[in-house]
């Protein structure tokens, strides 16, 4: 219970990832703000690890203030913030839209430089301050069929590095999980995605993309959730400014 009476705060927590960082945190006695645009499923994790949900769209700036203001009314000041929530797409470069660019860039790059702002104070404030950052294995290489996703991810890892150096010197650390392909519904809509684009049966769909790991499996969510709650203990203050790969040694 290592995590007794700290204030984590997790954004996209109903599902996937999010909702398996919820889980370790939630073991490690952490008080718990959950953060997503459906409130159903945030309601239904809030509800078994007693924590609070909150709806909130991390692509408008106004809600994110508004959201994180209701979490510290909850729960209190913000000692760990996992940046989780993300999208993805794919399409050859050359039928890449631009609203489609600025889509991905805006979910996963900008709302998470506005929610790293929106807690800055209280992590900086805090005795040992953590924020992960969900990034990819799309931050370490291109992608072909999503440029607009790698560079998203790629810039995310840039921002944790420049945050990392920055206070390094303080109580607070940065650092971002890169995981492969996981076992999450964000994988699911992928799997449709390939089968209407390339008129492969979804169970071909799947193994292509599940074959993308080294390891020939889609990784579990949870390992990711164990990751991420280890990098938020106290024990953890010297781990700064890394980019923990979670692929089953696809960047190896």
């Amino acid at each position: 219970m290592a995590l007794t009476g700290r204030h984590a705060l997790i954004t996209g927590g109903g599902t996937g990832i999010g909702a398996a960082a919820v889980e370790h945190l939630s073991a490690a006695g952490a008080k718990l703000s959950l953060l997503g645009r459906r409130i159903e499923p945030l309601q239904g994790v809030a509800d078994r690890h007693g924590g609070t949900a909150i709806r909130c769209d991390v692509t408008d700036p106004a809600r994110i203030a508004a959201a994180f203001d209701e979490a510290r009314a909850a729960n209190g000041p913000i000692d760990l913030l996992v940046v989780n929530a993300g999208t993805a797409d794919s399409a050859p470069f050359h039928k890449m839209t631009r609203e489609s660019w600025d889509r991905i860039i805006s979910t996963n790059l900008t709302a998470a430089f506005d929610c790293a702002r929106a807690a800055i104070s209280d992590l900086l404030n805090s005795d040992h301050g953590r924020l992960v950052f969900v990034a990819s294995v799309a931050g370490l290489r291109g992608v072909p069929y999503a440029a607009h996703y790698a560079a998203s991810k790629h810039g995310l890892l840039g921002l944790m590095r420049s945050l990392a150096a920055e206070y390094a010197k303080t109580n607070l650390t940065v650092n971002a999980v890169c995981p492969g392909f996981v076992d999450t519904p964000m994988t699911d809509t992928s799997v449709v995605r390939v089968s209407e684009r390339t008129g492969l049966s979804k169970q071909d769909s799947r193994a292509a993309i599940t074959n993308i790991n080294a390891s020939g499996r889609l990784v579990d969510p949870d390992a990711v959730g164990n990751i991420i709650a280890m990098l938020c203990l106290p024990l953890s203050r010297d781990i700064n400014g890394a980019a923990v790969t979670i692929d089953g040694g696809t960047s190896a």
